[in-house]
């Protein structure tokens, strides 16, 4: 983590994440791609979710979740920086393929503690080494996991956040248990791909904007307090001066329960694939 010398106001208590560890080179030009940026509007054009809008321009990043090549060891060849993500990217090169002089080169989510000319390889049985992608059920108990597929084949869907991971508790039978970062424990298919180790860039939670400028770079725009609004915009709204919201329990701006009230749909089919509900 980055800190910096209090020389205005804004800077004070600022920090930067530490760019420091990444190759300094420029992206892939073959995996990248425009994606339009919606701005918090549906498909009618209309804003859907509030508060968000401009941003500088980002070029997407195309990562592989999931595991293309099977049992062909590839080389790291650089650790870059990802606008889209908290976690940092690596860029990783397969050897050519006979006669063909072009190496296939792809994006994948970096782990805590990858370096540069490290092979890794996506395999059913592998080391348990970081960066490596295994099934879940040839992981032994305690092992950190992360970039966890939901259904077999389909992709890591979930630990892919900056400094997450997710720990093996059990296995049973064609499953195995996973503690989740929430707490929550959940059971997956044994053969569900999982990739070894923390993600990258774990300091991503001490990281403080500082300014409302960077907010705006990141394409935040400002929120408003219900309990400055007027009674028509807002539940929490009205009273002379600075009032309390004078409900029991605080509102969404439609008049739905905002805190502390269960929003998951109880005829959900994973529903039975979760063994404990996380912690509050």
């Amino acid at each position: 983590m980055k800190s910096y010398k209090p020389t205005t106001p804004a800077r004070r208590g600022m920090t930067g994440i530490d760019f420091s560890q990444l190759t300094k080179k420029k992206p892939q030009k073959s995996l990248l791609k425009y994606v339009k940026r919606n701005v918090g509007r549906g498909s009618s054009g209309r804003i859907t979710v509030r508060h968000k809008g401009g941003g500088v321009k980002k070029l997407y990043r195309i990562i592989e979740f999931s595991q293309t090549k099977i049992d062909s060891p590839a080389k790291v060849i650089a650790l870059e920086y990802d606008p889209n993500r908290t976690a940092f990217i690596a860029l990783i090169e397969y050897p050519s393929a006979g006669s063909a002089q072009v190496k296939e080169r792809q994006y994948i989510i970096a782990p805590q503690d990858l370096k540069v000319g490290q092979e890794i390889i996506f395999s059913e049985k592998a080391p348990l080494t970081a960066g490596n992608r295994i099934k879940l059920k040839n992981i032994s108990v305690g092992t950190a996991v992360y970039n966890v597929e939901l259904e077999p084949g389909k992709g890591g869907k979930v630990v892919r956040s900056a400094g997450s991971s997710a720990q093996m508790l059990a296995h049973d039978g064609d499953h195995v248990n996973l503690k989740m970062p929430s707490t929550e424990i959940r059971r997956f298919s044994g053969e569900c791909f999982a990739s070894i180790g923390m993600v990258s860039n774990p300091e991503n939670r001490f990281y403080r904007i500082g300014k409302a400028g960077k907010s705006r770079l990141k394409g935040r725009r400002p929120h408003v307090r219900g309990s400055a609004m007027n009674p028509v915009d807002h539940p929490h709204g009205g009273g002379e001066g600075k009032q309390p919201i004078g409900l029991k329990h605080p509102k969404t701006p439609w008049g739905k329960p905002a805190f502390g009230v269960k929003t998951r749909n109880v005829k959900k089919w994973s529903n039975k694939l979760i063994i404990q509900r996380r912690k509050k």
